[in-house]
């Protein structure tokens, strides 16, 4: 059975807008003022070479389809980003044309929990921050990897608004990775 793997850049304030200034957020870019250091770069390197599969909504799905198929790298990124099985959930996406895509259709925690027990090993999921909320709202969330960065930015989408009911989660791991923090965060327990 896979697991799925929510990983996130945010603000303090739970901003994961635009961290790279690509989508035209007033505020874009915020994560390029920090260093994630060495730790950091291998931690995400890792993360990713470690996927099975990826699980995206259509925004992040058509910014990464339009970046990523040009993109080389010698760490090996690029290549698992290009080659890894790619599953958009998405209503209104008509075709999914970047390399080993599929559009999930119907109902969506029906096919998220087909996609989970098809294998073994992490679906991750990145940005897309409609599916997180969804994921979380039906408790198909193994584990939130959280990377926060030291700045407040008083606007933008929040990762965790419109969350339907409160979530208890279990405290696994806070690490420093350069001027960031990784927080590493599981389902609550059962009392």
């Amino acid at each position: 059975m896979r697991r799925v793997v929510v990983s996130e850049f945010v603000t303090i304030d739970g901003v994961f807008e635009d961290p790279g200034g690509v989508d035209g957020f007033a505020h874009g870019g915020w994560a390029f003022r920090y260093s994630r250091g060495a730790e950091g770069d291998q931690f995400k390197l890792d993360e990713i070479l470690s996927a099975d599969a990826l699980l995206l909504g259509r925004r992040t799905y058509e910014g990464f389809a339009e970046a990523w198929p040009s993109r080389k790298d010698d760490a090996g990124f690029a290549d698992k980003m290009n080659s890894v099985p790619k599953y958009v959930a998405s209503e209104t996406l008509d075709r999914a044309t970047w390399n080993n895509s599929t559009i999930l259709t119907g109902d969506l925690v029906h096919a998220i929990q087909d996609l989970i027990q098809k294998g073994d090993g992490t679906v991750l999921v990145v940005g897309s921050g409609s599916v997180v909320r969804y994921l979380l709202d039906h408790d198909l969330v193994n584990e939130l990897r959280l990377m926060v960065f030291p700045t407040v930015l008083g606007s933008g989408r929040q990762l965790f608004a419109g969350i339907g009911l409160p979530r208890d989660l279990t405290l696994k791991e806070v690490r420093p990775l350069g001027d960031t923090a990784l927080i590493t965060l599981g389902r609550a327990t059962t009392k």
